[in-house]
Order: structure tokens, then sequence, then C-alpha cells
């Protein structure tokens, strides 16, 4: 069996940092390279025993590197590396520590307001869409303990706490490493006894209280999360760097309590703080997810400025212009994203969700799409959205020359998926453009069997019952259709109260965001 190596590159504040450049270099083995992905993550496999050096280095950052060490083998090994800011031997209260966000923002966010008249730019389904979108950029930049595999520990290193901690209750040390280790594993449930005993002893270290406010917030308990990262925030002395980690927290605790003027407050302040890879794209996405795109593109554009080999920084700025209706602006900044970091499914799946609504996508974005497929032959979604964007690149319903290459497409989708229903879908309109009914039935069967609660298919089933002389078995899918129908506007309306939408005031000076 072969070695590997594996772990995740992190920032100072233990956020993921991607894009960043892996090597791997051994003595007999030369020297092998690899980019983190959207969660920090790299893995080198296939290694033969020997001693390696590893190293990772991102623009923004200095490098981190691991001296000498061997690999069995057979062996797993896991090793996690910090990357520090570039600058980070600066005074860290200096406001020159690291990089800058160049001026102060051409927005202010002023309050919220219900979205249950929201407008938007197109048909409902792009402005469904663009809030879809908004959706997936938040979540590229969730926290760490949300995203990333629980790291496994040194099991001798938790058992060896536990007993420190069984010596010597009041330990202050004892408590807070073995809370902190249990916090890092995914315990956070686990890690509060052992906080809160340590908080007990010293109530003023910064460190275990932010840890406490970490665990609870971990746990679910929001409220009280809250109320020890406002005690944190009052403590006086503390550096801008702790400051702005605390404010990055409470803003994602108030986002969870439905908060959302706190929470973007508080992502702002972490960014002009510690203007980070992770600190900047929450702040943007946080503005994207509650519809204000204009502050968005200018968040996302001074942070590609600052982090340009950020995939996930260039995947949120492609979806603020979508959602403020410039496509070529977005299909220019995600085909970037996905040129940036090839191996990375996210832009990909942006794409392909952009141009799914779109009358006419690009040859760029179809070329984009035909190399996830070489680059993921395994990824059902990327056989779908290829096979789509050649069909949707017809010169007329008539055209015929990819008919071919496009059943071959979706019917891969379906063979590495089967639950996928869009694609079955999509091969139900193939046929019936080719008006082969049956065989479109066929398709259109299958579609809502995988995927019972897509009523575009039942609409298409119902249309091609009628062509095969079923009228009796059209109606039942015609009745179905707009009772899905009727069910999900109903829960697009409910997301849409649920999502407060914020009232922001451009300031003179501001980013031209006019579509173009």
């Amino acid at each position: 069996m072969a070695a590997t190596v594996q772990g995740v590159v992190r920032d100072s504040s233990g956020h993921p940092v991607a894009g960043a450049a892996v090597s791997l270099e051994g003595k007999d083995a030369g020297t092998l390279t690899a980019r983190t992905d959207s969660a920090g993550a790299y893995r080198f496999s296939a290694l033969r025993q020997g001693t390696y050096t590893l190293r990772a280095e991102v623009t923004g950052y200095g490098h981190a590197a691991v001296e000498s060490f061997t690999v069995a083998g057979n062996e797993s090994k896991t090793i996690d590396l910090a990357l520090e800011p570039a600058q980070a031997s600066a005074p860290q209260d200096s406001h020159a520590e690291g990089p800058q966000f160049f001026d102060e923002p051409h927005f202010t966010v002023a309050g919220v307001t219900d979205t249950t008249n929201l407008g938007g730019h197109g048909s409902d389904t792009i402005v469904r869409n663009r809030d879809a979108l908004a959706r997936d950029t938040a979540a590229l930049g969730k926290s760490p303990s949300a995203t990333l595999p629980v790291v496994s520990t040194d099991a001798s290193n938790e058992k060896s706490l536990r007993k420190a901690v069984e010596r010597q209750p009041a330990d202050f040390r004892a408590n807070y490493q073995l809370g902190k280790l249990l916090v890092d594993e995914g315990k956070p449930g686990d890690a509060l006894l052992y906080l809160q005993r340590a908080s007990r002893v010293d109530p003023h270290d910064h460190d275990n209280q932010y840890e406490l406010a970490l665990a609870r917030a971990n746990f679910g308990d929001y409220e009280r999360a809250r109320v020890d990262l406002l005690a944190l925030l009052n403590t006086p002395n503390e550096s801008s760097q702790k400051n702005a980690e605390s404010n990055h927290l409470l803003a994602e605790v108030c986002e969870n309590l439905n908060d959302p003027l706190k929470a973007v407050k508080e992502y702002q302040l972490a960014a002009e703080l510690n203007p980070s890879e992770s600190y900047l794209f929450d702040w943007g996405a946080e503005l994207l997810l509650h519809h204000a795109a204009e502050p968005a593109v200018e968040v996302f554009t001074k942070g590609n400025r600052l982090f340009p080999r950020s995939a996930r920084m260039l995947a949120g700025l492609g979806a603020s212009w979508y959602a403020l209706g410039s496509y070529d602006q977005a299909a220019q900044r995600l085909g970037e994203a996905s040129d940036l970091n090839p191996d990375d499914p996210a832009p990909y799946l942006f794409i392909g969700k952009m141009q799914a609504v779109e009358t006419a996508p690009s040859d760029a974005m179809a070329q984009r799409l035909g190399r996830f497929v070489k680059l993921h032959p395994e990824n059902a979604m990327a056989h779908y959205y290829y096979a789509l964007s050649l069909w949707k690149r017809r010169e007329s319903p008539d055209d015929t020359n990819n008919f071919a290459q496009v059943k071959l497409l979706l019917e891969k989708a379906v063979q590495l998926d089967p639950a996928l229903g869009l694609a079955y879908l999509q091969l139900g309109i193939l046929y019936s453009e080719q008006k082969d009914f049956p065989n479109a039935a066929a398709a259109f069967q299958r579609a809502v069997a995988a995927t019972p609660e897509l009523e575009e298919a039942h609409y298409r089933l119902a249309q091609a019952y009628r062509q095969t002389g079923e009228p009796a078995e059209a109606q039942v899918e015609l009745r179905l259709y707009e009772k899905i129908s009727k069910e999900k506007a109903a829960e697009i309306e409910r997301q849409r109260h649920e999502v407060q939408q914020f009232v922001y005031q451009l300031r003179d000076g501001g980013m031209d965001t006019k579509p173009r």
C-alpha cells in the first residue's frame, strides 16, 4: 500500500487558505505540487517510503514548511500548516500590519427590510437562480469547524491531558488545553466543562474566553456565546488581531440569531482590523446573501486585488455581478476563478448554474465546462452542465450536429448519478425536439421518479402523454405540476421572508457597478 500525506493549510486565525501552493519534495522522489481546495485541504498519494520536506505558500502570506520528516511505506500522515501574514513582523496594533483595504468602503449599510416584494432584473427563474448562487457563495465561506473534516489528533495527547486534569482539577493550563483540543476535534459539548472550569480559575484569560465562546457557538448556545464575545471585545489592551477574531465569530453568532445588521457590521470590523482573505470573503458573502450586490462587488473586487490567487474571491465577485444582472462580467470572473484553480469544482458549478438559465452561454463558458468533464470525469454535474451548454449553443432547434455528443454526456451523467433528475429531464427535452415522444415520455418518467419535486418534468411528461395519446395520464401530471408549483412558490416566499434585505447607501465616488 502506497503512503499518503494530507492536511489543511490555515491562516493565523485558523481559517482555511484556498489556492495555496503546496510542494512535497523527496530525496529520491523529486518534487510534487498541489493547490489547496476551497476548504484549504491538500493531498499527496501513491508516495514511496522516504524522507520529505513539505512547504506551503500563497500571495499575501509568508511560507510555512515542515523539514525532513519520514513516511513509512503504508503510512497515512496528516500534517497541517499555518501561514502567517506576509508582514506579520510589524507591530500587532499597527494599521500597517499586512494587506490593507486601501480606503474606506464607498457604502454604508443603514438597515434591513424584509424581501416580500423583492424585485430583480430578469424573470423569476433568474432571480431565484441568483438567490441560489448567493447561498452557494456564502457556503464557500463557512467556518472551518462547520465545513472541514475533523482532523484526528494524537489520542495519547488527549489521554495525557485528561490525566493531568484528574490529578489537578483546578489547573488552568490543563483544563484550557484539553478544552481547546476537544473544540478542535469537533466536540464542543465535551469541551465546555473544561473551558468553564478554566474560566473560573482565570476569568481574564483572552484565549480561554474565546475558546469558550467558540465552543458555545458550535454547540448552538448562541445567546451565551454573544454575551461572552461582547465582554471579550470590551476587554482593554487586546491586539487588533485578537479583536478581529472575536468580531468575526460574533458576526457568525449574530447571523445565527437572525440579526444580520449586527452581523455585517461585525464582519466589516473584522476585515478592517485584519484584512485576511477569509475575513474579506465572509464580509462580501454576507452582503451578497442579503441582496446588497453593489457593496458586495466592491468588497470582492478589493479582496481580489489583495488576494489574486483566491479562486473563491473571484467566484464571489462573479456571483455578485450576476446578481446585478451583468452576465458578461459574471462569466469573466467565474472563468478566471476556474482557470486559477482548475481542479476546484466550485467555480465550474457556479458557471453551470448560471448558464442553465441563460439563453446563450458563451463559447468560453462551454470550453471551461468541457475542461470540467476532463478533469472530473466522475462528476455527474460536470457532464450535465457541459451537455446543457452544448445544447444551448445550437443555431436553431433543427440543428442536430451535437445531438449525439449531448445525448452521450447526459447518459453518462445519469449513469454516474441515477438520482439526477435534471439530466433525465434534459434527455426528455432532447427526444421531444426530435419528435421521439415515446422515448421522451420514458425519460420524463425517470426524471419524476428520481426527483418528484421537479415540476418542469411533470409538465413536460404531460405534454409527452398528449402526443402519445394518453390524455388521462396527462391530466394527472398537470395536476401534480400545478400542486408542486404552488408549493415551491410558497417555499420561495417563505425563504424571502427569512432572508432580510440590507438597505444600503452608496457614497460619492463609489464603484461603477452598472452592468456592462
